[in-house]
């Protein structure tokens, strides 16, 4: 029996840094052959770029980078495979490939087949597809290269079987979105029991702007069940068993950890989302403006389990509307958090304003004008924070206020990424919960108190929308399933709640639009995923 040894690299890239890939993937070349003992070791999609690199890909000097990077790790493939992805130019046209290094040769070389081009992918925008299967000898054993959505599809697995393939080493770039680890392993096992053969899946991990990558690695055996698979949302050089004799691959149980469960994994990739967002673009710190409602607090709780409470800074901005309810508890839960903590009055600046505008706004009545000025101060003064301090500007809107536009622009959507952009209110309870589950951090009554702006006297956040499940309910059905106004009156909302909120969504496209990026947990977030006209004459009625 032929017993081998394959490292999997749970690798978490920096895009565009190809020299500086490469310098890791050479370490974990070297930790993996001369520590671990591995014969083969397997990096994910396009990991010497990083993924996804947009229009890095476009650039002329890419080629030229890749080539010496290519040779730098090549160089030091002595005594082991290294199954590494790329992208690579050949005859005028850009692949997303993965080669096989050994002995310091190129052995093999496979150009991705399957280029998605649906949800958060465009990979059609830069590559050509690939038309054959690459199945190389590697310990002896007849061994398929393929990458990504070639195991989403039947066709590559038939063809590398026909090919004669007994293992396939699946390359991965696959984003985090709430259920995708189940999905994964059903597709696995589905293709296993196709080809007849093992599945490595290696899957990157790590936040590259607003996609989360989770790692969560897995090795299936020729009839689809689970062998092997790696923590999630946590970088790692792996190690796996499979043995090969007579022409067959079997696979021995090794570790499994469990798949994070679902609401956890949520708040797993927002805390590996943030963490990636401020330490790969350089950011000292995060700061945000604490208001002693749930989503600040949320995300607060977010920003000091990814980085250290030391980086983070919480400014309670208040003025004449803000309850001393909601200033006690923001400095309850700083303190709580230990993170530094200050209170700024805004009513010099919006007063200063007001006075300004004096003469402009002269027999003209109070309406959401002076509401927005409150946020637009308070705007003002934490991005000056940021550009003092060198920290980002965290903002705290959920994604049922981008739905409907609760927002005010320049104001609380001023600042670099929205933690919760793509979390529902409704869910921003539920991971409230579920993080003082671990330690309570949020006090109880931020949780339990009705949601205000506080922008006015007594305003309370139903007074202007449908009470939130409800409005989460709609919201899911039309934004993330494309549901129709019918579709959904249907299912027994009142018509005239559901045209009023379809509305509200299809009119604030243009603050979406200039809202900060934002962490993406779900199957259809707001920007990459979803991508509407802001001007435009359809209506949702049908």
């Amino acid at each position: 029996m032929n017993r081998i040894t394959i490292s999997l690299a749970q690798f978490n890239p920096l895009v565009g840094d190809i020299p500086g890939n490469a310098e890791r993937i050479v370490a974990a070349l070297r930790t993996a052959r001369d520590q671990q003992g591995a014969q083969i070791l397997v990096f994910p999609e396009l990991a010497l770029i990083g993924y996804p690199p947009e229009d890095l890909l476009l650039r002329p000097a890419l080629q030229a980078r890749i080539e010496r990077a290519l040779d730098r790790v090549r160089a030091e493939s002595r005594g082991i495979a290294v199954v590494l992805g790329y992208p690579w130019r050949e005859d005028d046209r850009l692949y997303n490939a993965a080669g096989v290094l050994r002995d310091g040769e190129l052995i093999a070389r496979y150009h991705k087949r399957c280029l998605p081009n649906y949800q958060v992918f465009d990979e059609q925008r830069y590559f050509v597809a690939g038309d054959a299967p690459c199945v190389v000898e590697l310990c002896g054993v007849p061994t398929a290269i393929t990458i990504c959505e070639d195991v989403w599809r039947p066709e590559p697995t038939a063809a590398a079987a026909a090919a004669g393939a007994r293992l396939m080493l699946n390359l991965n770039a696959s984003p985090f979105h709430r259920g995708k680890q189940e999905r994964r392993q059903q597709v696995l096992a589905a293709r296993a029991r196709e080809g007849h053969m093992p599945i490595l899946y290696v899957n990157q991990v790590g936040g590259q702007d607003e996609l989360v990558f989770d790692g969560g690695s897995i090795l299936v055996d020729g009839g689809g069940a689970v062998c092997f698979q790696a923590p999630q949302f946590e970088e790692g050089l792996h190690t796996v068993v499979v043995e090969a004799a007579a022409g067959a691959v079997t696979v021995p149980r090794q570790q499994i950890v469990p798949a994070v469960e679902s609401l956890a994994s949520v708040y797993c990739a927002l805390v590996l989302g943030v963490r990636d967002y401020v330490r790969k673009n350089g950011f000292r710190g995060v700061v945000l403006g604490l208001s002693g409602g749930i989503d600040s607090a949320l995300t607060l709780a977010i920003a000091v389990d990814a980085l250290g409470a030391e980086q983070v800074e919480a400014v309670m901005l208040p003025y004449r509307y803000t309850s001393e309810l909601s200033r006690d508890l923001a400095r309850d839960e700083a303190e709580r958090l230990g993170v530094r903590y200050r209170t700024i009055d805004i009513a010099p600046v919006v007063d200063a304003a007001m006075a300004v505008l004096a003469e402009e706004f002269a027999g003209l009545g109070v309406d959401k004008t002076e509401e927005n000025l409150q946020a637009r101060a308070r705007g003002l003064l934490l991005m000056a924070i940021s550009n003092k301090k060198g920290s980002l500007v965290l903002t705290t809107g959920n994604k049922s206020e981008m739905a409907v536009g609760y927002a005010t622009l320049y104001g609380d959507m001023a600042g670099g990424l929205d933690v919760l952009k793509d979390v529902p209110k409704v869910t921003v309870f539920e991971l409230a919960r579920y993080r003082n589950g671990i330690a309570p951090v949020i006090p109880e009554e931020v949780i339990t108190r009705p949601p205000s702006a506080e922008l006015a006297p007594d305003q309370k956040d139903e007074d202007s929308l449908p009470s939130y499940p409800v409005l989460d309910r709609i919201l899911e059905l039309y934004v993330e399933q494309d549901a129709s106004a019918a579709d959904i009156i249907a299912q027994g909302f009142p018509a005239d709640e559901v045209h009023r909120v379809l509305r509200m969504v299809d009119l604030n496209e243009y603050k979406r639009r200039q809202a900060p990026v934002g962490l993406r947990v779900s199957e259809r977030a707001f920007g990459r995923d979803r991508r509407y006209p802001i001007t435009n004459g359809w209506r949702p009625g049908d």
